[in-house]
């Protein structure tokens, strides 16, 4: 996965509470195995009308909006445990989402495809609803390492969590058995420490 430590960059403001999944991605979109081509449906039924054509209501639609951050209404993932909500948001560019609340499995599978879920409080995310709204070129800044998201040109700024070890396979671009590769040398000296250990303990 890509290395994600620090982003600051525009955001799409989607505020819609209570996007669900299937929303995500349609469930008709789910018979592909891997991730190729997932963005092209992303938000399909909301970004298209009937006959196939852009809906130019719909914010992914409006040229002066755009950029790698999403910025979602509360409840945002919640519905079915399918991981392709994850890998569409990803494939269509979005670095970041940010909302005021995450379904966990959603929020799970984003971290294991290396899209940071930026959990901030009801009155921030209001706040950056208002500032994009107002300014679409207005910038946002997401620091993992310190775990800050701010609008530096107001600034506007809020801590987040996440947990510790997703924080450090974003910041080092690790999937889980990247991380596991990572510890290798330390496993082997551990090992061979406790092979001595006990072969001392069996002499006596």
């Amino acid at each position: 996965m890509e290395k994600f430590i620090t982003l600051t960059d525009t955001a799409v403001p989607l505020e819609i509470e209570n996007v669900d999944t299937d929303q995500i991605i349609p469930a008709r979109f789910l018979k592909a195995t891997d991730k190729a081509g997932f963005g092209e449906n992303l938000f399909r039924d909301w970004r298209f009308n009937n006959n196939d054509e852009p809906n130019p209501e719909f914010v992914l639609n409006k040229p002066e909006f755009k950029g790698s951050i999403l910025v979602a209404g509360d409840n945002f993932g919640c519905g079915s445990s399918r991981e392709h909500a994850a890998w569409a948001i990803k494939a269509y560019g979005f670095k970041v989402v940010v909302s005021s609340y995450f379904a966990d499995i959603f929020k799970g599978n984003a971290l294991n495809n290396g899209l940071l879920p930026v959990q901030v409080s009801p009155k921030f995310l209001d706040q950056l609803f208002v500032e994009i709204t107002k300014d679409p070129s207005v910038e946002i800044k997401v620091d993992l390492e310190a775990q800050k998201i701010s609008i530096p040109k107001g600034n506007i700024s809020e801590s987040f969590e996440i947990d510790p070890y997703k924080k450090t396979c974003m910041l080092n671009g690790f999937d889980d058995i990247d991380f596991l590769v990572s510890k290798l040398d330390a496993i082997k000296e551990y090992e061979q420490k406790r092979s001595q250990k006990l072969e001392g303990t069996t002499a006596l």
